[in-house]
């Protein structure tokens, strides 16, 4: 049945109280095709009667609520639809915002998944979803029709071409016919056709022609083409048309702007042809103008959501980069330029404390500001993600203009942005490049200014940094040891030193502090102090550290197994890192290793930093007292660089102290510095006071062993005895203090 307007009834609302059954996705469907073709069919041009045209929308309707929420999600369907449309006549002005306004309105609810739980082949599709989708689907249908509509007025500018074509090449004896041919087909095409002479004076166009310009009076009497030039012409739009009326050539097509008299601009895409007389003289020229103004504003629509941040406004990376190519391609003689690459310190906080919504805000605050110092011709600002900022600035000082546009964008920054009553303080970290064209790419300007952004971000935020070669190079080394840490452990390329503890009573070997060594296969064997750092950043430390401990414990079950039953065996001390002091299994790891290796406790001493330990509370050093209750020595490593209070050496579960070197640097040479002797004395004396054994580090000359012998200090190593080496040398030097 139909409604009293004479359209196919649509169905209200989902099931009732009284029973009847919700409406299925036909019967919305039917209803849209009905809306559809009451706001479509009086605006276009159509033959069919409004039943017909809505029985021709629906399977229209169904593709494109398959397509809204079909998986994946493909546009093909939106054009054909426009396709179809183009070919039931719907071809005036008005008709393609009409469509667009229905499908806006009314698709997205009349397809909705949660209204259809039971449609076969798809998955529920949220709200903000699908009217995203929405969106896409009415540009991919607005670009099917354009298209469409292009080829079909460009299938009728062909067969008014051929006819003018014919016209020009029939005998005088079918003159007057093809005149009459003509003049049906100028009159009536839906395109722009006009005739000037060679001179450029309009002698007549087309109702078409004059519609495009605002009515017949723009082409007054007298009005010559050379009047339509316009400043958006492509270059070279003078000489073609130079070179058609003097007869060079046959015809020429361009895309080509003009202003009507109302000031406004209409867009053409214009064909001109040279009418020759029977001889083949330049007669007359003909224009075909087809109106492109709508497609070209889509296509700039389209254009400006492809290159630009949907959030600040700002250009995005593609057109940030389109840019900087254009000015990589530029001669050899082109003027310098430089990139800033900022990035905002502690975004992420912002976004995780305050959530999305507050980090948009203060994002397009940012933006904003940063906008402001980016004013010159020759300056560009995008954003290229979530918190990163990229500006270009092109000319012979580069390098100062960036730095000056760093220091300018700080200087905005520095205020607090204001939201929702909170003051968020607004930090940011810059890199800073430069360069010529022809002499740097594309992703080595990149990768320079991230790695000076994170140069700056490391220097402590909030600053800029300018690019050089030799840090960009360390920084390039240390992403590389970086990436190549895990794999070393496994390859096994890692190996470990011993450096021998020798007691200054006697001068005999009483053990060996373990050094893990990395033979890299490219930098060569690094030292710990190049790798451990990044071990520490990566959380590779602690089974590394596991390893070195299992390594060395074994060597010194192996010691113990070579030498002879008489005399003290010789004790390994290993390296904890900050890591692996907070790790939950530590305990549990060194017993076992100890077990694994028939390793005595009392064979191994852990060495920690002071610095770990200051301030550490009870729970933090509660790892530690269980390893000295079984029997495993603790050192104080690099005592004395913590500037700690003495007294809390109490508290500590340690059983020695290592004193940093720089203590007794001054007991070198005879004689030794007073007042490093002075220190040194007094913090023997503490340490014997509390129990505490006392090791030198650092131990170079004979003269500064003798001076720490006689302050009462218990082992010693350094150059002075040995250089870190294999543990055979070690075994060596332990067996010649036996014999």
């Amino acid at each position: 049945m139909t409604s009293e307007s004479g359209g196919p009834r649509c169905d209200r609302g989902a099931g009732d109280a009284a029973g009847h059954p919700a409406p299925t996705e036909n019967d919305r469907l039917r209803r849209f095709a009905g809306i559809w073709c009451r706001a479509v069919h009086p605006l276009a041009a159509t033959t069919m009667t409004p039943d017909e045209f809505e029985v021709y929308l629906l399977p229209l309707a169904h593709r494109l609520s398959a397509a809204l929420r079909g998986s994946p999600f493909d546009t093909e369907a939106a054009y054909a639809v426009g396709a179809a449309l183009v070919n039931a006549q719907c071809t005036e002005p008005e008709a393609l915002p009409a469509i667009l306004g229905v499908i806006d309105a009314h698709l997205v609810s009349c397809s909705s998944s949660a209204e259809l739980p039971d449609v076969p082949g798809h998955e529920p599709l949220a709200e903000e979803d699908a009217r995203a989708r929405c969106v896409r689907l009415q540009h991919a249908l607005a670009a099917g029709f354009v298209r469409e509509l292009r080829k079909c007025e460009r299938d009728e500018q062909e067969a008014i071409s051929r006819a003018a074509l014919a016209a020009r090449t029939e005998a005088e004896k079918a003159l007057h016919a093809s005149e009459a041919k003509f003049q049906a087909v100028f009159e009536g095409a839906v395109i722009g056709v006009g005739i000037a002479g060679l001179d450029g004076e309009v002698l007549v166009v087309n109702d078409a022609m004059a519609r495009m310009f605002g009515g017949m009076d723009f082409f007054r009497p007298g009005r010559n083409v050379t009047e339509f030039v316009h400043p958006d012409d492509v270059p070279g739009a003078h000489e073609l048309y130079r070179e058609l009326v003097s007869g060079e050539r046959d015809h020429f097509r361009i895309e080509k702007p003009h202003y009507r008299d109302d000031g406004s601009e209409l867009w053409t895409n214009l064909t001109v042809t040279l009418l020759r007389d029977s001889s083949g003289a330049p007669q007359y020229q003909l224009a075909l103008a087809e109106d492109i103004t709508e497609h070209r504003q889509l296509r700039e629509r389209l254009r400006y959501e492809a290159t630009h941040d949907e959030l600040t406004g700002l250009p995005n990376r593609t057109l940030f980069l389109e840019r900087l190519d254009q000015v990589l391609a530029a001669g050899a003689d082109a003027e310098r330029f430089g990139v800033c690459y900022l990035d905002l310190d502690g975004f992420k906080a912002v976004n995780d404390s305050l959530g999305h919504v507050v980090g948009d805000r203060m994002l397009k605050a940012v933006a904003e500001r940063l906008q402001r110092c980016v004013k010159a011709p020759d300056e560009l600002l995008a954003r290229v993600g979530g918190d990163e900022f990229l500006a270009l600035v092109t000319g012979p000082a580069a390098q100062a203009d960036g730095a000056g546009l760093a220091r300018r964008m700080l200087a905005a920054l520095a205020e607090p942005v204001r939201i929702e009553g909170r003051e968020l303080r607004v930090r940011a970290s810059i890199g800073v490049v430069d360069g010529r064209a022809g002499e740097i790419g594309r992703a080595e300007v990149l990768r320079s200014a991230d790695i000076t952004m994170y140069r700056a971000k490391a220097a402590g935020g909030n600053r800029y940094e300018i690019a050089d070669a030799d840090s960009n190079a360390r920084v390039i080394a240390r992403h590389s040891l970086t990436n190549g840490l895990p794999s070393a452990l496994e390859k096994g390329e890692f190996f470990i030193e011993y450096q021998p503890l020798v007691r200054l009573t006697d001068g005999t070997v009483r053990g060996a502090e373990a050094l893990v060594r990395w033979l890299h296969p490219v930098h060569g064997v690094l030292g710990p102090d190049q790798f451990i750092p990044l071990a520490e950043d990566t959380g590779l430390i602690v089974p590394l550290g596991r390893w070195v401990l299992e390594q060395a414990a074994r060597q010194a079950r192996e010691w113990r197994d070579a030498a002879d039953d008489e005399g003290e065996p010789l004790r390994v001390n290993v390296n904890l890192s900050p890591c692996q002091l907070s790790h939950p299994t530590l305990v549990s790891d060194t017993v076992a290793v100890l077990e694994s290796a028939g390793l005595c406790p009392s064979a191994l001493c852990l060495e920690v930093t002071e610095n770990d330990l200051i301030g550490a509370d009870e729970s933090a050093l509660r790892p530690l007292r269980q390893l000295a209750d079984l029997g495993v020595d603790i050192a104080l490593d690099d005592f004395g660089t913590g500037y700690s209070n003495l007294s809390y050496l109490r508290r500590l579960p340690v059983s020695q102290l290592k004193l940093d070197r720089s203590f007794t640097r001054g007991m070198q040479r005879a004689p030794a510095d007073p007042v490093d002797v002075k220190i040194v004395e007094g913090i023997v004396s503490l340490a014997h006071t509390l129990d505490l054994a006392v090791t030198v580090e650092g131990v170079e000359t004979a003269v500064q062993a003798e001076h720490l012998r006689g302050l009462g200090c218990d082992t010693a190593q350094g150059w002075y005895y040995a250089r870190p080496g294999p543990p055979e040398r070690l075994h060596t030097l332990a067996l010649a203090d036996a014999s």
